[in-house]
C-alpha cells in the first residue's frame, strides 16, 4: 500500500510539474519555428522599417527567422487585433506604436484593451515630430511661430498625417500650451501633407524626423522645433519645443509587445535579445540616421510607459474634443 502510494504521489507531482517543466523547455529552446512580426503600417513606413530592422537582429541571434506581415487597416487596429487573437507561445509579436496609446481612446467600439490584453517585450525607439514649414512662412522658431500665430488667430494652419494621430494630437498639445488657435489640417498619411508644403498651401506640419528629414538637409523646409524633451543628434541646431514651452514632451514610441498570457521566460529572452540589439553600434547608429533614438526598457518598465502614455493623451484628445467622424 505505501508503495502504491508513494508511487501515487511521485506521477501526481510530475503530472504537475509537467506544464511548468513545458514552460520552461519551450522558454530554452524557443523559438523552434519562424517568428511572426506584425505592423499596422505599410512596407517602408517608418515602424515597418523598426521592425524589420528588430526582426533582422532577432533572427541573426536566435536562429529562427522573424518575419514582419504588414496587417493595415482601422489605424493599427487590425494588426492589434491579430495579435490579441494569436496564441500566447511567443511566435506573433506586433511592432506596437504611438496609435496604441490615442486609439484607446478614439475608438468607443474596440474588441480588445490592449493594457489588458497585451503583454510588454521590449522599448524599441523613440522617434520625435520635427515642426517644419515652408522658407517663404515668416517664422523662423517655434516662438516666433508662437507670436505670429497669436498676431494672426484662426489664420495658421497645421497639417497632420490624419485625424487623431499622433502628429494631430501633438499639434493640439502645442496649441493648448501656447495659447494659441491654429486650424488643424488632417492628411492621409505624411507624402500629401509634405507636398502641400512644399507647395506654400500649408503653414505648418508636425513630420517624422524619417520623412522630413531630406527637405530640412536640402533648404526646401525649415525646422522650427522637435518635440522631443531632447535635441536629436542628427539635428543637433534644432532646438526642442520645451525650451519656449517647459514641459512639452510628444514623442512617437515604439515597441515590441505579444499576446496576453506570453509565458515570462520568453518574454524575458526576447527582451534581453533586442536590449543587446538597441546596445549594438551599428544598429543603434541605423536607428538613430533615422532620427529616432533607441530606447531599451524592461517589460515592467514599458509596461508603465504605456499607461503613462495612454492616459496622458487621453486628456489632450478629451480636452480638444478630437473625434472619428
Amino acid at each position: 500500500m505505501k508503495l502504491v502510494r508513494r508511487q501515487f504521489l511521485s506521477l501526481a507531482g510530475a503530472a504537475a510539474a509537467a506544464p511548468a517543466f513545458s514552460r520552461f523547455a519551450d522558454a530554452v529552446d524557443y523559438p523552434v519555428r519562424p517568428v511572426r512580426i506584425i505592423a499596422g503600417y505599410a512596407a517602408g513606413s517608418g515602424l515597418d522599417v523598426y521592425a524589420r530592422l528588430i526582426g533582422q537582429w532577432l533572427s541573426g541571434k536566435l536562429g529562427q527567422n522573424f518575419i514582419v506581415e504588414n496587417r493595415l487597416g482601422a489605424g493599427t487596429n487590425l494588426a492589434v487585433e491579430t495579435l490579441v487573437n494569436a496564441p500566447a507561445d511567443g511566435y506573433t509579436l506586433l511592432m506596437a506604436s504611438a496609435a496604441q496609446f490615442t486609439n484607446a481612446t478614439l475608438y468607443k467600439n474596440l474588441s480588445f484593451n490592449f493594457i489588458r490584453d497585451t503583454v510588454p517585450v521590449a522599448s524599441v525607439a523613440r522617434g520625435p515630430f520635427i515642426i517644419v514649414v515652408n522658407p517663404s512662412f515668416p517664422a523662423k522658431t517655434a516662438r516666433e511661430l508662437i507670436a505670429y500665430a497669436k498676431a494672426n488667430p484662426g489664420k495658421v494652419t497645421f497639417g497632420s498625417s490624419g485625424t487623431g494621430t499622433l502628429s494631430h494630437v501633438s499639434g493640439e498639445l502645442f496649441k493648448s500650451m501656447a495659447g494659441i488657435d491654429m486650424v488643424h489640417v488632417p492628411y492621409r498619411g505624411e507624402p500629401p501633407a509634405i507636398t502641400n508644403l512644399l507647395a506654400g498651401q500649408l503653414d505648418v506640419f508636425f513630420s517624422t524626423a524619417a520623412g522630413g528629414s531630406e527637405f530640412i538637409r536640402s533648404g526646401k523646409l525649415r525646422a522650427l522645433a522637435v518635440t522631443s524633451a531632447q535635441r536629436l543628434a542628427a539635428f543637433p541646431d534644432v532646438p526642442t519645443v520645451g525650451e519656449t514651452l517647459p514641459g512639452y514632451d510628444a514623442t512617437p514610441w515604439a515597441g515590441i509587445c505579444a499576446p496576453k498570457g506570453t509565458p515570462v521566460d520568453i518574454v524575458s529572452k526576447l527582451n534581453t535579445t533586442i536590449n543587446a540589439g538597441l546596445a549594438d553600434p551599428k544598429l543603434k547608429a541605423q536607428f538613430e540616421k533615422m532620427g529616432s533614438p533607441v530606447a531599451p526598457m524592461t517589460p515592467e518598465e514599458y509596461g508603465k510607459a504605456i499607461v503613462v502614455q495612454t492616459e496622458k493623451w487621453a486628456k489632450v484628445i478629451q480636452a480638444a474634443h478630437i473625434e472619428l467622424k
